[in-house]
């Protein structure tokens, strides 16, 4: 016979899913930042050798 009621574990499995999702995302918000300050400061260092070398 079937069981009756609602499956054990998927309301844990949709909790689970969802902070691993907001972790995920954090995780790539974090990196891209990252990266953004990354090419700031490389467009800052060339513009200074460019004025250097004038």
């Amino acid at each position: 016979m079937a069981k009756r009621g609602t499956p054990k574990n998927t309301k844990n499995k949709a909790k689970h899913s969802k902070l691993m999702d907001r972790k995920k995302k954090k995780e790539r918000e974090k990196r891209e930042a990252s990266q953004e300050r990354l090419k700031v400061a490389k467009e800052k260092m060339k513009a200074l050798k460019e004025n250097e070398e004038e």
